[in-house]
This record gives C-alpha cells, sequence and structure tokens, in this order.
C-alpha cells in the first residue's frame, strides 16, 4: 500500500476509534491554548500528514520544536525509507513489543497488516516469541532490530545480510526507523499516554 492509502487507513482508524485521553504528566494542548510556536507546529504538521496533531505528537507539542523535527524526520522514516513500508511497519512492532508501548502498537498493528505483516508474525511479536515462517527479508529485518534493541549491537552476519540486501542507505534506513520509533515510544511511555477505553494493549511481559 502507498503512502496515501496507508495515511489514510491510520486516519480513519484514528478517528472511528475515539478521542484518546492523556494522562495529567504530558496533557494535551487545546489548540486554542497554543502558543505561537506551538500553532506553526501543528500547521506544518497537518500540511506533511493531512490531519490534526494526534498520538505520540501530542506530548511533544509541549516541545513544538521536538514535535515538528520528529514529526519531519517521520515523513522520511515512516513513508519512504530504503527499506519499503511494509518492513518499516515490522521495525515498529518490534520496538513497541520492546517497550510495551501500548499506543505504537494499537495504532500500527492493523496498518502493519495492511501493508503485507502476516497476522502470525504480528501476533508472534505481541506475545514475544520470534516468528516462524517469515521470508528472508522479514527474518534479517526482525533480527537486526531485535539484536539491536536488545543487545545494543548488531553481530557482523546480520549487519552484512541487511547491507547486502538494501545498501548502505538501507542500513541507515533501517537503524533510524528502529531509533525513531523508540523516540516515540519512550515520549509515550513517559508521559504515560493513553490508548481509547476499551482497546487492548500489549500484555507485561517478564522483565
Amino acid at each position: 500500500m502507498n503512502r496515501s492509502g496507508l495515511a489514510a487507513a491510520s486516519l480513519a482508524l484514528f478517528v472511528t476509534s475515539g478521542a484518546l485521553a492523556a494522562s495529567d504528566r504530558l496533557p494535551t494542548i487545546p489548540p486554542a491554548d497554543y502558543t505561537a510556536e506551538q500553532q506553526k507546529a501543528a500547521s506544518d504538521f497537518e500540511a506533511a500528514r493531512h490531519g490534526k496533531v494526534f498520538g505520540p505528537f501530542e506530548p511533544l507539542m509541549h516541545s513544538p520544536d521536538v514535535m515538528t523535527l520528529s514529526r519531519s524526520m517521520g515523513d522520511y522514516l515512516r513513508f519512504k525509507s530504503a527499506i519499503g513500508n511494509t518492513l518499516s511497519e515490522l521495525v515498529i512492532l518490534v520496538v513497541a513489543r520492546e517497550w510495551t508501548q501500548d499506543f505504537e502498537w494499537w495504532y500500527h498493528y492493523p496498518i502493519a497488516l495492511k501493508a503485507g505483516i502476516p497476522k502470525e508474525v504480528a501476533d508472534a511479536i505481541a506475545d514475544g516469541r520470534r516468528p516462524a515462517g517469515m521470508n528472508a527479508d522479514e527474518e534479517m529485518i526482525y533480527d537486526y532490530t531485535s539484536e539491536l534493541l536488545k543487545s545494543k549491537r548488531v553481530s557482523d552476519v546480520t549487519f552484512n545480510r541487511v547491507k547486502a540486501r538494501f545498501g548502505d542507505k538501507g542500513v541507515v534506513d533501517l537503524t533510524g526507523v528502529a531509533g525513531y520509533y523508540t523516540l516515540l515510544a519512550m515520549q509515550l511511555n513517559a508521559a504515560q499516554y493513553k490508548i481509547p477505553e476499551g482497546a487492548v494493549g500489549l500484555k507485561r511481559l517478564p522483565e
């Protein structure tokens, strides 16, 4: 699915699922209360993403420069990276599971399925299991992301597989997707950002 299709699916899911309740830590700022800098950040967001500020960008609005720079990086990493949208969504699921980030998982799980990630692969990640039956691309992307998040390093074997398949740019972009969604997961977890009432988040795994 192309960028516009994925964005439309994301927006439709968000709108039909109801408003999100942010925590008291970094509460969502009503647009009527935006400063001039926040108004500019929100306007730039709407122009780039064709929708209102939502999700991780709501707590980030307390620092509009960080919000805008994060959104700009995401414009490339989510929609235009050298590994493609489908594999980027796989990375996002692995990151969300590693951080037990409910919003990231709730929002991207259906997008990942629509982008072509098999349900059994996504569900295994949710359970904290290595998925069976991955294709070669999924396997190397899963291994690279998992190693980077868990070991803080990537083995030569895994690195060279990704480099041979996607080139130097692909390696950098893959690392960028993992890092970007780690940033958002950290912001969301720190803010205790909520998923909609009644939505099911990730189960908590043993430490």
